[in-house]
């Protein structure tokens, strides 16, 4: 009977061997951690399909943001929803508003955690799209000066990082001229450089109160279909002016976050969204899964397919698993 020289075998047979020869490494480094800041006081309101998940006032925003400092995440993602909403999303970029002063108090406490910021305007507006509404469609170069003017608000507030979500044609530009116009040409951008119209975002759509109230988002999202047109997409972007090119969402799109490592020099970043986040939680739940092993498989997937930050709703969890 014939065996092969090299058997493969010889280097799994023990944890250490592994460890050793481990080609893909996880670490909280690597991750981001989403949080939902809203309007009041002692709010910590649970999102109901994200088990876990809450919209927190400022002060339970920060003990959040203090516990994720502790567990050795390096930044936060801020998704603000203000008690208001009007069709020019001027809470948005409101001096005073919900996320620019969530920043503010963030960085005045914990100051050594990186602050970074959503610039989209759909969680702001009374029709629930990213976007200023001109004949019954969402208007592009409109909502790019909105976009703009609420980015540069965040970086005046503090943020560290501002992340552009969007998928308005020329957002990045925009962005990147007019905070580097306003001074703040060191503040960067991770663009939502590949956002696909997915149903994965079913439960962010309640955590954030975003739903739009009619349509849907097909004509500005990317259709799930296309791989070619994410390339196209990220090449604009970094053209623009990105620091950080994202996918997502991450696990349906390996193939476009693979392709995005291969294809530019870039940090990559993909986002471990809502959906995938719960779809995880409800089958632990009901047994059908350990959800601490589909947890870190799912998570090393996405490091194994290129990604070199994680934005995730699993942060928190993920990290105590490492720092055992």
């Amino acid at each position: 009977m014939y065996f092969p020289d090299y058997r493969p075998r010889r280097l799994r047979k023990n944890a250490n061997f592994r460890r050793m020869v481990r080609e893909t490494n996880l670490s909280v480094d690597n991750m981001v951690y989403p949080l939902f800041v809203t309007e009041g006081k002692g709010v910590k309101k649970p999102i109901n399909s994200m088990p876990g998940n809450f919209q927190l006032s400022i002060d339970y925003l920060l003990r959040a943001v203090e516990e994720t400092k502790e567990l050795g995440i390096l930044a936060v993602l801020l998704f603000g929803i203000p008690d208001k909403k009007d069709e020019a999303a001027s809470g948005a970029f409101a001096k005073d508003g919900i996320v620019q002063r969530a920043v503010r108090t963030i960085k005045d406490k914990a100051p050594d955690i990186l602050v970074i910021t959503d610039v989209c305007l759909c969680e702001y507006t009374s029709h629930g799209h990213c976007g200023m509404i001109e004949k019954g469609d969402v208007e592009n170069d409109s909502t790019i000066e909105v976009l703009a003017e609420t980015a540069l608000s965040h970086a005046k507030a503090g943020a560290d990082m501002v992340a552009p979500s969007a998928m308005m044609d020329g957002q990045i530009g925009a962005i990147r001229e007019t905070l580097d116009e306003a001074g703040y040409d060191s503040i960067p951008i991770m663009s939502y450089a590949a956002k696909y119209a997915s149903c994965f975002y079913g439960p962010f759509r309640e955590a954030a109160e975003s739903a739009p109230q009619y349509g849907d988002r097909k004509s500005y999202q990317m259709d799930p279909a296309n791989g070619d047109e994410a390339i196209r997409e990220m090449t604009l972007d970094v053209e623009e002016g990105a620091d950080i090119l994202m996918v997502k969402p991450a696990l349906p799109y390996l193939d476009i976050i693979r392709r995005a490592r291969e294809e530019f020099d870039l940090p990559i970043a993909a986002y471990n969204v809502s959906g995938e986040f719960s779809m995880i939680k409800a089958a632990a739940n009901l047994g059908w899964l350990d959800g601490e092993k589909a947890m870190m498989e799912s998570l090393l997937s996405i490091r194994r397919a290129g990604a070199d930050i994680i934005i995730t709703y699993f942060a928190q969890e993920a990290a105590k698993v490492l720092n055992k």
